[in-house]
């Protein structure tokens, strides 16, 4: 099978234990602090041992800063795809886009049954599955009604929304042929476990999701493959930690596997996997890839990253290498205030692009996936400054308007000492702090040069945060007594020119780098 060349991520399962809740968000915690990419608690909304999924993953949430939370996976007959959608899509905005959504066709069928949830044959599950996906993606495209008349999920004229904060992935826990099948034809990542589906049959469920993605029109490297781990006697890894790296990246070269999830409570290993086990496989792949080397220790060629796609089928990653076709937003370069917070002629660059190189489909993604983030900002955005007019013009009085900036998920910066925050200013605020901890330190490792560029965005964040600073003090001062309209108007004409003069300086230089290196998260 083929490496799809997708970034690694390495993370957890968690088991939130009804009598020690505590242990779970300490051990997230513990992995937020330790560097890895994503924390996940599994969904067994009838085993009364244990707490609800979607409880957990938004304490989770709330209590880290940096990790990506999902459901491992979120059982479809006791969680209506409906409201799935909008739990994923609301906890995604105040995380400032750090949630994934892992689903599974159910399970477990006397239990769900005893809950009240509907039993269905392995066909019926198959086809409520695909509905499902159908549904949660037309509620998270933002305008209109949406009219779904399936056999298992109806929806008649619901109102989309609201879209979450960046493009989630849907990824599909499949075993049988049928659902293997449908997460080629429709999702975003297979997600499966080894006790269920150990490594000798990944190859044959790759093949399976293969042939339908390139059926359904999709790339194979459209859909990212995950991996729950199981170590210890008769489990994969096998053998002490210090031996898993190397047996993880041939999984990475040999089957694509590019996501590993380690199921475990003790923070310690879980630190032990993050310092240890997570650097030395990124290590192997990474040489691996650039000697072009099949295997972590193997010596059989590969095509090289500049050359992926000249003898297989789709290339690396499923499809021939291409022009970069990112695009970066162009500034309109209309300026709403009279105060200025930089000197936009004094912006460095970064070095020269050749114009003629290519680039795997895949590799393009994490800059797409920038500017639809970026976009949701710029969307966002102007929702936000049409409701502060609203109020400015009197369409609204103090209270109509902190409703309506509500809608944007409005929460409270800090809810300890009463700040008020619109959500908006908070997913703003947790992009740039991402960006400055994680995509940035691993562009300036990729490319010295770009140092200068990197430099600049990262000031253009301090200013940012302050001007959120001075709305969210103003937008309080009004709301409680109706003092300081010209500062509200003020502070959102300046955020405005900022934010989005920001957004397409950061598009115009990050987009080619990102598509050469990736993000490193």
């Amino acid at each position: 099978m083929p490496d799809y060349g997708h970034n690694l991520l390495f993370g957890t399962v968690l088991m939130p234990s009804a009598g020690q809740a505590e242990e779970a968000v300490a051990s997230a915690q513990a992995a937020d602090r330790a560097g890895l990419d994503l924390v996940s608690v599994p969904d067994h909304p009838y085993r009364p041992g244990l707490l609800d999924a979607w409880t957990v993953l938004s304490f989770i949430a709330a209590s880290t800063s940096r990790v990506r939370v999902f459901p491992n996976v979120a059982s479809l007959p006791l969680r209506p795809p409906a409201v799935l959608a909008r739990a994923a899509a609301g906890l995604d905005r105040l995380s400032g886009g750090r949630v994934e959504l892992g689903i599974g066709a159910g399970a477990y069928w006397d239990s769900i049954a005893a809950d009240g949830g509907t039993r269905r044959t392995p066909g019926e599950a198959v086809r409520a599955t695909r509905e499902a996906v159908e549904v949660i993606r037309a509620l998270w495209t933002q305008g209109g009604s949406v009219h779904v008349d399936g056999e298992h999920y109806r929806l008649d004229g619901a109102s989309s929304g609201p879209a979450p904060a960046h493009p989630v992935g849907i990824w599909i826990g499949a075993i049988g042929p049928r659902m293997l099948d449908l997460t080629g034809s429709v999702a975003d990542g297979w997600l499966p476990s080894v006790p269920h589906v150990p490594p000798g049959r990944l190859a044959a469920g790759h093949r399976i999701i293969d042939e339908a993605a390139v059926r359904a029109g999709r790339p194979p490297d459209a859909v990212r493959r995950l991996y729950n781990l199981s170590p210890g006697p008769g489990g994969f890894p096998e053998g002490p930690p210090g031996a898993w790296p190397e047996q993880l990246a041939a999984l990475a070269l040999e089957h694509g596997t590019s996501a590993f999830l380690l199921p475990v409570q003790q923070p310690r290993l879980l630190e032990l996997f993050a310092a240890e086990v997570a650097p030395a496989t990124r290590e192997l792949v990474s040489t691996a890839r650039r000697s072009g080397t099949d295997t972590a220790s193997g010596d059989r060629p590969r095509p090289s990253a500049e050359a992926a796609g000249s003898d297989l089928p789709h290339g690396r990653g499923g499809s021939p290498p291409e022009r970069l076709s990112v695009r970066a937003t162009p500034d309109d370069r209309v300026r709403r205030s009279a105060e200025r917070l930089w000197d936009e002629s004094t912006r460095p660059t970064g070095p020269a692009v050749d114009p003629d190189r290519r680039y795997a489909r895949s590799a393009q993604e994490p800059a797409r996936n920038l500017v639809a983030a970026h976009d949701r900002l710029r969307s966002d955005l102007d929702r936000l400054r049409h409701v502060v007019r609203q109020v400015l013009e009197d369409g609204a009085d103090p209270g109509g308007a902190r409703s309506g900036i509500q809608k944007l998920s409005v929460r409270r910066n800090s809810w300890a000492l009463g700040a008020y925050c619109a959500s908006y200013c908070q997913v703003t605020t947790l992009h740039h702090t991402r960006e400055d901890q994680d995509l940035f330190p691993h562009l300036r490792r990729s490319e010295p040069l770009l140092a200068p560029v990197l430099d600049r965005l990262a000031e253009e964040h301090h200013a940012v945060r302050g001007v959120i600073d001075r709305l969210d003090r103003a937008l309080v001062a009004f709301i409680g007594d109706g003092s300081g309209r010209d500062g509200l108007q003020a502070a959102v004409d300046l955020l405005a020119d900022a934010l989005l003069s920001h957004l397409a300086y950061e598009e115009r230089e990050l987009i080619e780098p990102m598509a050469r290196f990736g993000t490193g998260w």
